[in-house]
């Protein structure tokens, strides 16, 4: 399953037709298609993302996975097909990223947005989904290809190649230190890079990665520090705007904190503390049970 999941993210992020960026207006909305669904798939998935015959579609091969996934995953685990599915909506300027998804199994929501992020993707709001359980690593290729488009720009292809390779890198940590530790722990780095700048050497890289995680109460492996010393020194060399993905990150902070202080979030936090709250009653309960029939005999 995961060359299927892995093929959505490559998906994400291949140059297309240009679009004039005056074309684009809030709540365009444009789909990305993985070139092998049946025609059956792509109507209910059209369907499934509210589609229209006015809104853009673009199909992405497999031949664009293998492209900006073939130097991270093995091309066996990539496969033959693109099944993986992708809507980009744009949202008002200064709005931020939101990202959403369906039957996508490896790759979490956080993860897609510090990709994005990372290839300079604003402002809009990300749908990834899929007829059936996929990994979701092929789907950045169809977004990032989709915000070039809308927005009429070009997208450098190392940024491209590096954020693939970020998602990747992210979504592998998650198996060894959880997915939304892998995800808080990225963020981090990256907002600190915003806010201190570049570290200059590689040890200080090291110790800017020791000290997130540390801060964070997560525990790396020599091997999982020296990946992401890796993963952020080809950040270096390429043209990424750190001020811009501070401030996407700060968008997405005021997101989540807006979301807690809201009456929806409220009650959210309500059901979960009900739900704690019923299951230690419950395991109350059992042993209760449990030492009265002890009594009884």
């Amino acid at each position: 399953m995961k060359k299927y999941v892995l093929s959505l993210i490559a998906v994400l992020l291949f140059a297309f037709p240009s679009l004039s960026h005056a074309d684009a207006v809030v709540g365009d909305l444009i789909i990305t298609l993985g070139e092998n669904l049946t025609e059956q798939q792509k109507q209910n998935l059209l369907k499934e993302m509210n589609a229209t015959e006015q809104n853009q579609i673009i199909t992405v091969s497999n031949e664009e996975e293998h492209k900006y996934l073939g130097d991270y995953i093995p091309k066996a685990t990539i496969g033959t097909k693109a099944i993986s599915s992708t809507s980009i909506t744009i949202e008002k300027e200064g709005s931020g990223l939101e990202v959403s998804t369906k039957n996508i199994n490896w790759v979490t929501d956080e993860m897609y947005l510090n990709a994005l992020m990372t290839a300079g993707v604003k402002d809009a709001t990300i749908y990834v989904t899929a007829p059936f359980e996929v990994s979701g690593t092929a789907a950045l290729t169809g977004l990032i290809k989709a915000y070039e488009i809308s927005s009429d720009e070009a997208i450098p292809e190392d940024v491209k190649q590096v954020a693939n390779e970020e998602l990747v890198t992210t979504a592998k940590l998650g198996d060894e230190v959880g997915a939304e530790n892998a995800s808080a722990l990225m963020a981090k780095i990256k907002d600190e890079i915003a806010k201190n700048g570049v570290p200059e050497t590689e040890a200080d890289l090291r110790t800017l990665i020791e000290n997130a995680a540390k801060d964070l109460g997560i525990t790396l492996s020599e091997a999982d520090i020296n990946s992401l010393i890796e993963l952020f020194n080809k950040m270096k060399d390429i043209n990424i705007d750190w001020n811009q993905v501070g401030q996407q990150l700060d968008k997405a902070q005021d997101k989540i904190s807006n979301f807690l202080n809201s009456e929806e979030g409220q009650t959210f936090l309500q059901q979960v503390k009900d739900f704690f709250i019923a299951l230690w009653n419950a395991i109350i309960s059992i042993f209760t049970n449990n030492e009265q029939s002890a009594m009884k005999k």
